[in-house]
């Protein structure tokens, strides 16, 4: 991996992400696919191969299914309780091109398809090795793009996702590379306990939302030393969808830690936030060609209060937006004067921000950070920012706090403050 200057260390997490321990998964029944009759050769299809030796590993208490060498082309699987996938180096799992091998299911309260690799009120599981998840999405991408509104969440118009956590526990990824989902390429959904480290996740720049984790109402999550070069957000926390009924359980405790984001819409909390999102913290993440860097998003028909949040030691290079905190997604701004409207379930609430130690160069835009008339962003802190962009950051609807902050645009002001905001700077 890259540094780009970053210094990496080990991360004490036990220190942020208290209760979080990774699982010690069953180390009983060796079960390896090819003695199962998988073929491994790229085109026979081994799913139910694959299939067998999880649910004979299941029985037997629990175990590691192994695939090793070559590509074992494979249907949506379902990973059991106290199961290591043992995905060996120089081996691919491979999705399916046949869309009908993916069935239709709700998921996530919406229209869906089932995963290519799927989990389900399951606990202990680890997915291993250091081989290669591949989700096979580019027919499915063709496909999108003709498609109206088949990135939001809820259209009739889905995709499979690659690897999903439905309420689960004790989940972990590790040594892994993800890549090519059809849609979201990793999701842990209402799980807890849920550790992603040193893992890589892949998809081709402009690869319609292909975000590389989404974290959905999920808590006591470390996503660790991870490289994503995707094509929508490379980390996207969510908890609800857009005008959800709830009701909607919150994302908590998370923290992001030495992680590189290439490619991709940045680190981002929301936009789908209906239950909220508490004690995040992002830590030695450096961002490299990516759309955003530090991004909360929010409207008035997807939020709840999103709190207790800090990003610390964030360095970028060839950013578009640096930061970019608004209440009004999918725009950045509002189009003229703004009327406030009564505070209702969803109205987002964003406070207790912390940035601290930034650095950002040749950005195309420093950034913005607005809230609603009815709900500004409140108690914003920045520490020790330094941005240097083509253009400067608006703030808006916002109380702002910061020492040390120094923003050199290229064109205009570096920080313009509107009459509905309050900006303290020393």
């Amino acid at each position: 991996m890259k540094t780009s200057g970053i210094r990496w260390t080990a991360v004490a997490v036990a220190g942020l992400m208290i209760g979080t321990v990774i699982p010690a998964v069953a180390a009983g029944k060796v079960c390896d696919a090819r003695s199962y009759g998988a073929k491994a050769d790229g085109t026979t299809k081994d799913t139910q191969a694959i299939q067998k030796a999880i649910d004979d590993c299941e029985k037997a208490g629990g175990g590691t299914v192994k695939l090793s060498g070559g590509t074992f082309l494979s249907a949506p699987i379902v990973l059991k309780s106290n199961i290591t996938l043992d995905i060996a180096k120089g081996t691919t799992l491979l999705g399916s091109p046949d869309h009908a091998d993916y069935p239709a299911k709700a998921e996530f309260r919406g229209p869906g398809y089932q995963s290519l690799v799927g989990a389900t009120n399951a606990h202990n599981i680890a997915i291993t090795g250091g081989g290669v998840i591949d989700g096979n999405g580019a027919s499915w991408w063709a496909l999108a793009r003709t498609q109206k509104n088949a990135g939001v969440l809820g259209s009739e118009n889905s995709r499979p996702r690659g690897v999903v956590f439905d309420h689960c526990k004790h989940v972990r990824m590790e040594g892994i590379t993800v890549q090519n989902s059809p849609y979201w390429q990793i999701v842990p959904y209402y799980s807890d306990d849920v550790v992603i480290r040193n893992v890589r996740i892949l998809a081709p720049q402009h690869s319609p939302n292909t975000d590389a984790i989404d974290p959905f109402s999920s808590s006591n999550v470390v996503i660790d030393h991870v490289y994503a070069d995707v094509g929508d957000d490379n980390v996207a926390i969510k908890s609800g969808m857009i005008n959800s009924p709830g009701p909607d359980a919150p994302s908590k405790n998370i923290t992001i830690t030495d992680c590189e984001f290439m490619h991709g819409h940045g680190l981002s909390i929301g936009s789908e936030i209906a239950g909220g999102a508490q004690n995040i913290h992002a830590e030695r993440i450096h961002f490299t060609g990516t759309d955003q860097g530090i991004r909360i998003k929010a409207n008035r028909d997807r939020g709840n209060d999103v709190s207790n949040i800090s990003f610390k030691d964030i360095t970028m290079e060839n950013v578009k937006t640096s930061i970019l905190i608004s209440e009004y997604y999918p725009k950045a701004l509002p189009q003229g004067e703004v009327a406030a409207e009564p505070v209702q379930r969803l109205t987002p609430h964003f406070h207790n921000i912390t940035i601290e130690n930034v650095k950002s160069i040749n950005s195309a835009w420093a950034g913005v950070i607005i809230g609603l008339p009815e709900a500004p962003v409140k108690d914003l802190v920045m520490k020790n920012v330094d941005i240097q962009a083509k253009k400067g950051m608006a703030i808006a609807y916002a109380d702002v706090t910061g020492s040390n902050v120094k923003v050199t645009a290229a064109e205009g002001e570096g920080i313009t403050v509107a009459p509905t905001a309050k900006a303290t700077f020393k």
